[in-house]
């Protein structure tokens, strides 16, 4: 899926997202109504400190593997997050990884994480794999979201699931960004995986079946999850607004945990436990009592 190709598209994107102001160039006078958008080549081959005919042949996908230096100096050129710079890297290098490349084994979440996601009543929490499919989830996070475990195992991920659900629209009042960030996660994942064909597999159902997906998948922009906020809706409890932290495990670097809080006091901490309460009743309905039935005189 990623290669030169795929860092060349990067680069032109990134080349035309980026104003002569923003990367420090004087515009001279009567050249305001410029016809290329953004930067043309050679401004980014002079930023870059490096020729013109070498950078064509990067966004040609002419090049096989351009210099850390150069990389380096794209990235200060593109202004490029952290996020952006290691996707840089990754599709620079999609053939040198492709030579040492192994099955990739399928992934399990560790019976103890398992236990103590499940252990948690208050907060939703589940943990994402790689391509984002949900390995395990607490009762609460299925509640909030979705029941993952009654899909079938292949639907059980979560830029699927957000693309494709009509709940999971409704479900977030800000979906459009949502949405973009998790498709720029996946492509976070394209670049260091680019031959998963589970992904390619995802990557073309979504294309195919969302259109803005295609859109943002198309416009090679990258997201890294660490930490934010989601204002959603809940059918049965109402708004709430999520603070979400997302943690790596250790053992298994492509397995993240992600934990769900809301501010105490507020109405939406409210709504969180109001739901907690619901879930548990569904989960672990109580009994009717019964009536004694007297016995014989």
């Amino acid at each position: 899926m990623a290669g030169h190709a795929d860092l060349g598209d990067f680069l032109r994107r990134r080349r035309a997202a980026m104003t002569p102001e923003a990367a420090g160039l004087a515009v001279p006078p009567g050249q305001s109504g410029r016809r290329v958008r953004g930067l043309r080549r050679e401004e980014v081959a002079h930023l870059a400190g490096v020729s013109v005919d070498y950078y064509t042949r990067l966004e040609q996908g002419r090049h096989a593997s351009p210099s850390e230096a150069v990389l380096d100096a794209l990235a200060r050129v593109f202004q490029l997050d952290a996020a952006a710079r290691t996707h840089l890297t990754d599709l620079a290098r999609p053939a040198r990884r492709r030579a040492t490349a192994v099955r990739i084994p399928a992934q399990r979440v560790r019976p103890a994480m398992a236990q103590l996601i499940a252990s948690m009543t208050d907060h939703p929490a589940f943990v994402i794999g790689r391509r984002t499919d949900v390995l395990a989830s607490n009762a609460l996070a299925r509640a909030l979201l979705t029941d993952w475990t009654r899909l079938p195992p292949k639907h059980r991920n979560y830029t699927r699931w957000l693309f494709l659900d009509p709940d999971a629209r409704a479900a977030f009042l800000n979906w459009p960004t949502v949405a973009a960030e998790v498709a720029g996660t996946l492509r976070l994942y394209a670049g260091r995986f680019p031959d998963d064909p589970q992904l390619t597999e995802l990557v073309g159902e979504l294309t195919i079946k969302s259109p803005e997906f295609r859109a943002w998948w198309n416009g090679h922009q990258v997201h890294e999850r660490t930490h934010g906020t989601k204002q959603m809706v809940h059918p049965v409890v109402g708004p709430i607004t999520i603070r979400y932290e997302a943690l790596a495990l250790p053992g298994d670097a492509d397995q993240t945990l992600f934990i769900y809080t809301t501010d105490p006091g507020s109405p939406s901490h409210d709504n969180l436990r109001l739901l907690a309460l619901w879930t548990d009743q569904q989960t672990n309905p109580r009994p009717k009592p019964t009536r004694a039935v007297p016995g014989p005189a």
